[in-house]
Order: structure tokens, then C-alpha cells, then sequence
């Protein structure tokens, strides 16, 4: 034993923060699920790819899990931290080039897609709980000096401005028969997807400052 001891109030923002990565696991199970069926049923390329993208911030998040849990260790959660970000930057990538190529095949083709209840509710709820789950988030990062923490605040963002943009879509789609709007939604998506990916490759993270 190193007789180091761990400050009773730290011991409880990692307990608070691990609690935020399990329910983001959950949430994130939850849209991959509902988005990646309705999104092949309906033939929506964006709602395809926001169910790709829950899967991403699962990745994000069960990585963080593995750092909060080696909190009292930092050249582990270091070492994490670092693998992790490239693995996410490699699967934000090959994202980014899968929506190009079927919003582009969709716009040429004149392919629209279905209506998708499902996935207007779904990514509607994910735009009231994402920026919530941020905040909570960002607390705890705050508290913790955690970059790690802050990081994956940052990717619940994205999480919130990809349902946005998502839903606009859809609605778009549903109520006015804007049959390229999905399209045209997910072409939307890909600079942010390119941006977050490049940035996982080169190690960086805007939301630690």
C-alpha cells in the first residue's frame, strides 16, 4: 500500500462520473438499436449513420469507463485515453466516407426514404437528454481536471448537434415530402464527422480547454 489516501469527495465525482458513462452506454445502446433498424427499414442514410454514431460514442465511452476506474493510476488512463481517441478518429473516418457515398447516391439515384417514426422520436429525445448529459459531464470533468472527462463531453455534443440535424430531416421528409432533405441532411453531417476524426488521429480534443 502506497498510504496514499483518495479524498472522500474525489472518490465520489469518480463514482458520479462513472454513473454518467454507464447511462451513456445505455442511452447510446438504446439509439444504435432504434436508429440502425428504422434508418435500413426507412432507407435513411443520416438515421443510419446517427445509429453508427451511437456506436462511436459507446467506444468513447467504455474507454473513459476503463480510465475512471484506473483514476488513482494516470500513466493507465494515459495510455487509454490515447488508444482510444485513434480508434475513434479511424471510426469517425470510415463514417464520414459511408454517409458521402450514400447521400451522393441517393441525390444522383432520386432515392428517398420512408417516413420513420421511430427514428423521429428517438432522435428528438436524444436532442432534450444529450445536451443534459453534457452539462453533467462537463461538472464533473471541471471538478475531476479531468481532459478525459471534458473530451467525452465534447462527443455528447456532437451527439446533440448530429439529432438536430438528423430530425430536421426527417420531419422535412415527413411533413413536406422533401425527398432529398435526407440527403442533403447527412452531407451535413460530414464535416463534423471529418473534423471530430481528424482530431482523434492527431490526438487532440477541443473540448479540453
Amino acid at each position: 500500500m502506497s498510504g496514499v489516501s483518495v479524498p472522500s469527495d474525489r472518490l465520489a465525482l469518480v463514482r458520479r462520473g462513472k454513473s454518467l458513462e454507464y447511462f451513456t452506454l445505455a442511452w447510446n445502446s438504446l439509439e444504435a438499436v432504434v436508429s440502425i433498424t428504422a434508418g435500413f427499414l426507412a432507407g435513411s442514410v443520416s438515421l443510419v449513420g446517427f445509429g453508427f454514431d451511437s456506436l462511436i460514442e459507446m467506444t468513447s465511452g467504455g474507454a473513459l469507463l476503463w480510465r475512471m476506474h484506473a483514476d488513482h493510476d494516470p500513466e493507465r488512463r494515459e495510455r487509454a485515453e490515447n488508444l482510444t481517441l485513434r480508434v475513434v478518429g479511424v471510426c469517425f473516418l470510415v463514417l464520414a466516407a459511408y454517409v458521402t457515398f450514400e447521400a451522393v447516391h441517393d441525390l444522383i439515384t432520386r432515392d428517398a426514404s420512408e417516413r420513420s417514426l421511430p427514428g423521429i422520436i428517438i432522435t428528438a429525445l436524444s436532442v432534450v437528454v444529450m445536451p443534459l448529459l453534457s452539462r453533467a459531464k462537463r461538472r464533473v470533468g471541471r471538478a475531476l481536471s479531468s481532459n478525459a472527462m471534458m473530451a467525452d463531453s465534447r462527443q455528447t455534443d456532437f451527439c446533440a448537434y448530429l439529432s438536430a440535424i438528423v430530425l430536421t430531416g426527417l420531419l422535412a421528409n415527413a411533413f413536406f415530402g422533401l425527398w432529398w432533405s435526407d440527403a442533403v441532411a447527412s452531407l451535413l453531417l460530414v464535416p463534423l464527422i471529418t473534423r471530430e476524426g481528424l482530431e482523434s488521429l492527431r490526438g487532440k480534443s477541443c473540448a479540453c480547454h
